[in-house]
């Protein structure tokens, strides 16, 4: 058998530790290791090893026989064995673990000794996310929006308690809770957890409120009318406070979230706050300039295209971009020209570019071009 290890440094303590923090060492470990909780490799032994060092290290006789005598103090021959090693003496009804699942699971366990007040106390409604899609110009601009819901709501009929007739649960006796022996290979511990009866509310009804089945809330469909500030945009989300579900014993109403999706607009083309505009122009209008209409978000403008214009040239147009209610900020327009070759020209037309043809169209960058090609 492998020698026993220093009751000290199972529990990482020094020798001249205190209670409290032999305690707190051992239920640091219990938590690491606690054969019903631990996926560690030896979880079992390695509790019981801390078992063992806790029941001498925590009651003051055995503690002053170990510090003199060490693990002989603790063999057959001075009549504390039980077994092999000489231990068998710690029962885990010693030690209170309901601290420990608390912490490692929460109240929604049914461990610990809050079970019963926690579900009394107010809780608030649970949030909600719905999509609403939106026209570009209704992004844009903002508007009034009608939205038909779905909303969780208190019981009008039982004012949320889900009955009538209110009276203490018989099993529980008002608690909440109820009290649990486990036992294991290990010894056994009580453990608490939430009354199946009540479901931890501690309270019962003679009579069940039928309009929501006992649950204290019922659906209902409603339209509400909201209004989307201008500006926003795809992901944007707008919070509408307590208009999410409804809140338990009391608590207040969760909120509502609203995430826009906007549909895309024939023409605009949107970045950010500034909008993209592409602008087609006839080979006539390019190359001679032109007065060139364009319609904004805020009405027509007369745009100066000079003489000579490409396809992808862009020309800026101060805050003609979006304005936006949440940063403050307002856009710009961007206008891309497009030059379209046409798509049929008649006899007159051909021969107009036919004399164009034999005189010299060519600018820089055709010249360097016909240079490349004559060089290869």
């Amino acid at each position: 058998m492998a020698e026993k290890r220093d009751y000290y440094d199972v529990l990482g303590v020094s020798k001249n530790a205190s209670q409290d923090e032999i305690k707190s060492a051992f239920r640091k470990l219990a938590k690491k290791y606690h054969p019903d909780i631990s996926k560690e490799e030896n979880a079992a032994e390695k509790f019981k090893e801390c078992e063992e060092a806790y029941s001498v290290l925590s009651d003051e006789a055995k503690r002053k026989q170990y510090d003199q005598f060490g693990h002989a103090a603790f063999d057959q021959a001075q009549g504390f064995g039980g077994g092999q090693g000489g231990f068998s003496g710690f029962n885990a009804q010693d030690f209170d673990f309901s601290d420990i699942f608390d912490n490692i699971f929460g109240n929604s366990f049914g461990f610990g000794s809050s079970g019963g007040r926690g579900r009394n106390a107010k809780a608030r409604g649970a949030d909600r996310l719905i999509k609403v899609t939106l026209d570009f110009e209704e992004a844009v601009f903002g508007c009034d929006k009608e939205l038909n819901l779905d909303v969780v709501e208190e019981c009008s009929e039982c004012s949320g308690k889900g009955g009538f007739d209110e009276e203490t649960c018989s099993r529980c006796h008002g608690s909440g809770t109820i009290t649990e022996q486990s036992r294991s290979i290990f010894g056994s511990f009580m453990s608490r957890t939430t009354c199946p009866d009540c479901n931890g509310t501690g309270k019962s009804f003679k009579k069940t409120c039928k309009y929501c089945g006992g649950t204290g809330r019922t659906i209902k469909n409603k339209t509400i009318t909201v209004t989307i500030p201008a500006g926003v945009d795809n992901g944007n989300r707008l919070r509408l406070t307590g208009k999410g579900e409804a809140g338990t014993n009391g608590g207040p109403n969760g909120d509502l979230y609203l995430e826009f999706y906007i549909r895309d607009h024939k023409f605009y083309q949107r970045v950010e706050d500034d909008i993209y505009l592409k602008v087609p122009l006839t080979i006539v209008e390019a190359t001679l300039g032109c007065k060139k209409t364009i319609p904004t978000l805020y009405g027509n403008i007369k745009l100066n295209i000079p003489a000579g214009a490409n396809s992808g040239d862009k020309h800026r147009i101060k805050e003609k971009g979006i304005k936006n209610e949440t940063n403050r900020h307002k856009g710009d327009m961007y206008v891309i020209i497009d030059v379209q070759t046409p798509d049929y020209l008649d006899r007159e037309q051909k021969k107009i570019l036919e004399r164009l043809a034999d005189t010299d169209l060519s600018n820089p960058e055709i010249n360097k071009f016909n240079k490349f090609v004559k060089e290869n």
